[in-house]
């Protein structure tokens, strides 16, 4: 495997036998393992609290506690570690192998020891836990670049907001919710008044600010329950479940109050806006989300043909 290094990893030998310690520790140091070692199992249990091994040599035979009574105190109920187990046996112990792998052992090594072997087992157990490790890092990577992917596939990339194409899946399913259940729905169409006005006369990146600001004051009007995406241009649609047309009303009269006492500037440059709302809620021969979205874009438009910063309600 490449970049495997030895010091890399710490190995806890347990062990009552000052010799088995010993000889244990010079075959694996002399490779460039760090040791720990101790001589009993409550010692054994405080060190992988401690010292966190990245694997760890038991012997089956010990006097006070036994290496598969250690090895249930490691792994049952709940793991105190994940590291990988080794047991050390003699050759005419195999009457244990097969409780020692249900309790949670790796593998075995015969005592008198062979340090060839004792290597060959130990680093490969090491480069399994190390391959495992890497694999669930490159996971959680995917899975990061998963939800990042998905954000941005469903986030209108300047204000933040969710986009038009999220809206509407959202928008269905509530949708969906209000028909099942009989509940209220509502949309808000939201467009900021004068907007091709401003842009002209104050640039592009005045504008964007523009979009921003008023991206944040809408999401700072809302309950954590309802939806706002930027619809496309200078509109915004807001999505309020469980809340009927005077609900609605009061919501969009409220955003359009705040809206007009902001200051929105860039250096020298300040602007003020308003906005104009048009309100629409969930009747029960509404076909789907859409329709409603439609009947609040006319009221939005009704309401500005009698003058900007209103509130306009249809249905």
């Amino acid at each position: 495997m490449k970049s495997f290094f030895p010091e890399k990893f710490l190995i806890l030998i347990v062990d009552d036998n000052i010799n088995n310690l010993q000889i244990l520790r010079v075959i694996l140091e002399a490779e460039g393992y760090r040791t720990t070692v101790a001589n009993n199992g409550q010692d054994a249990i405080n060190r992988v609290r401690v010292k966190k091994p990245d694997l760890i040599i038991i012997a089956l035979i010990m006097s006070t506690m036994s290496g598969l009574e250690l090895c249930d105190h490691l792994k049952f109920p709940l793991p105190l570690t994940t590291s990988p187990i080794i047991l050390i046996r003699t050759i005419h112990e195999q009457e244990h192998l097969i409780e020692a792998f249900e309790k949670g052992v790796a593998d075995t090594i015969i005592y008198p020891f062979n340090p060839a072997e004792i290597l060959a087992r130990v680093r490969t157990h090491l480069e399994l836990k190390q391959t495992r490790y890497q694999l669930k890092q490159l996971v959680k990577e995917h899975e990061k670049l998963m939800n990042m992917l998905r954000k941005l596939a469903s986030t209108d990339p300047l204000t933040g907001l969710w986009n038009r194409r999220h809206v509407l899946s959202v928008g269905y399913q509530e949708f969906h919710r209000a028909c099942r259940y009989k509940r209220s729905l509502s949309v808000l169409m939201i467009d900021i008044d004068n907007f091709k006005q401003i842009n002209d006369a104050y640039g592009h990146t005045m504008g964007d600010e523009i979009l921003k600001g008023v991206a944040k004051s809408i999401v700072g009007s809302l309950r954590e329950a309802d939806y706002c995406g930027r619809f496309g241009g200078e509109e915004f649609v807001t999505l309020l479940p469980e809340t009927d047309s005077a609900g609605a009303v009061r919501v969009a009269e409220r955003l359009r109050r705040r809206l007009e006492q902001i200051t929105i500037g860039i250096g020298n440059q300040h602007v003020q806006m308003t906005v104009t709302v048009g309100v629409a809620s969930y009747q029960s021969d509404d076909s789907n989300i859409e329709v409603i979205i439609q009947r609040a874009n006319q009221a939005l438009y009704q309401a500005k043909s009698q003058g900007y910063n209103r509130v306009g309600l249809i249905g």
